[in-house]
């Protein structure tokens, strides 16, 4: 059965500044090349600002280069020994944050001259106050970036794992392509069986783990409760989406997916426990906080009801999925097959009484999907059903 959760974890930011464009100067005379790094006290790039060659420490600027996006810049001097600066984009033109003497420029060489402002001679030079600032900053980037290692990890298993319900959803097609033309049904069966297992249990694996360096993901629980719905592990489940709940409830910003996720397997789980009404007002709530996915969600209800033989539940189900898709034939043929089952058998002609409702269902199956995988059956019905006209 189809289930559409599609939810991934985001990374936390860095601290970083604002980008200025790149302007060289345009070089007059024979030139000697210079480039280099821009790297601020925390140990990221400074991606604003200047560099400049100056003769007389700095008061003058013979050169100057504008740092780049990523932090570099680059440019041509004339031949010379100069000091190098560097200034913020608000740093007064008297002022400098950084310098290096003792640069020298040659003709037909580039200098490579970084400006590391992380390296402990600029830092001991900063005031009390900045150096404590700069110890904060960086244990925040420390923890920032140890975060989002644990992150690219649990989505890298994020990615696994919907492959493994893609697969588990294809059991049945592969199972019958492993076994070949010739294979029995019980054994088909059998064989998407021991796939279907293989494929939630490795997700149950990869999740359980994941939600131990990460507990406060819903999107972890609501991946473990799908694989657990799988395995038949219907206790489990219900507490693990409750979790699910749980934790969006406290969140400031719920994830409607992870909730319909949710809400929808409990309406699962009760569909198949023989718990009707509690099944009912899940399916309900998963439609109400993501209707985007409600058309889904009555369609998977109609079908959990066919397949557990509650008629009366599994007709409205498809009446609610049809409001919201009704150009989708499975529905007609899901309510269809519920009301049939109030059909009753003329004993004189021997055709079937269909009950209101039942013969246009199946007609409009047919007019859907009138070579559809039920179209076979829905005109077996209706050729036998009494004051309906045989389809062709």
């Amino acid at each position: 059965m189809k289930r559409t959760i599609s939810l991934w974890l985001g990374l936390l930011a860095f601290a970083l500044v604002p980008v200025l464009a790149q302007t060289p100067a345009a070089p007059s005379k024979p030139m000697g090349k210079i480039h280099g790094h821009i790297t601020g006290p925390e140990g990221a790039p400074r991606t604003s600002g200047t560099v400049s060659l100056s003769n007389d420490e700095g008061k003058t600027n013979k050169f100057t280069f504008q740092v780049s996006s990523a932090g570099d810049y680059e440019g041509e001097a004339t031949p010379g020994t100069y000091i190098a600066v560097y200034r913020e984009a608000t740093t007064p033109p008297d002022k400098f944050v950084d310098s290096f003497d003792n640069v020298k420029i040659v003709v037909g060489q580039d200098l490579l001259q970084d400006v590391d402002m992380s390296r402990k001679a600029f830092v001991d030079k900063l005031p009390a106050e900045q150096q404590k600032q700069l110890v904060e900053l960086k244990q925040h980037n420390a923890e920032a970036m140890k975060a989002n290692d644990v992150i690219k990890n649990l989505n890298a298993d994020l990615r696994v794992v919907a492959q493994d319900f893609k697969d588990a959803d294809n059991a049945r097609a592969t199972a019958t392509q492993a076994l070949g033309p010739g294979a029995t049904r019980s054994a088909i069966e059998a064989k998407e069986l021991e796939i279907r297992t293989a494929k939630y249990t490795d997700v149950e694996t990869l999740m359980l783990r994941d939600i131990a360096a990460k507990p406060d993901a819903s999107v972890l629980w609501a991946q473990l409760g799908q694989a657990q719905l799988g395995l038949k592990k219907f206790d489990e489940a219900v507490v693990t989406y409750k979790k699910v709940l749980d934790l969006e409830a406290a969140s400031k910003k719920p994830n409607t997916q992870a909730q319909g996720a949710a809400d929808a397997g409990l309406g699962e789980i009760y569909g198949r426990t023989g718990k009707i009404p509690e099944a009912t007002a899940a399916y309900d709530a998963a439609a109400k906080v993501n209707p985007s996915q409600a058309g889904l969600y009555y369609k998977n209800e109609a079908v959990i009801f066919y397949q557990t033989g509650n008629s009366e539940a599994q007709i409205a189900a498809a009446d609610e999925a049809i409001k919201i898709d009704p150009k989708n034939p499975l529905l007609y043929y899901l309510k269809g097959q519920g009301l049939v089952q109030k059909a009753t058998v003329d004993a004189k002609t021997g055709k079937y009484n269909l009950p209101a409702g039942c013969a246009e269902a199946y007609q409009m199956y047919l007019q859907l999907a009138p070579t559809g995988q039920f179209a076979a059956e829905a005109k077996g019905i209706l050729a036998q059903a009494a004051g309906v006209k045989a389809p062709k």
